[in-house]
């Protein structure tokens, strides 16, 4: 299981904390899969995390549709884009989660 993957990472603290900030928000729920730890709300699915060689990427599953006034996400995907992280900027993530679960909302 992907969950069991992260926990062993060096980057173990950045996923600890990452998703200690997700389950955050109101109404977030955590689903551990065996590729990927998904995170959604009432509305559907909002994000997933796992941690990669260089921190933690959180894939937003609706990302090609938030604005990126901080030009951090990547991908070209009709529907995906990633954050990737090398330490926490919690201005930056809630940006972000904010602009997905707004996304969900208007679903």
């Amino acid at each position: 299981m992907q969950f069991d993957t992260d926990m062993k990472s060096e980057h173990k603290e950045l996923f600890l904390t990452t998703r200690k900030l997700l389950l955050s928000f109101e109404g977030f729920k955590e689903t551990k899969k065996d590729r990927i730890t998904t995170y959604s709300n009432e509305n559907g699915g909002i994000c997933h995390i796992r941690t990669m060689k260089h921190g933690v990427d959180i894939g937003f599953l609706k990302g090609a549709r938030m604005e990126d006034r901080f030009g951090l996400l990547s991908g070209s995907g009709k529907v995906m884009r990633v954050l990737s992280l090398e330490s926490i900027n919690q201005e930056h993530i809630e940006y972000y989660i904010n602009q997905a679960i707004e996304i969900n909302a208007r679903q």
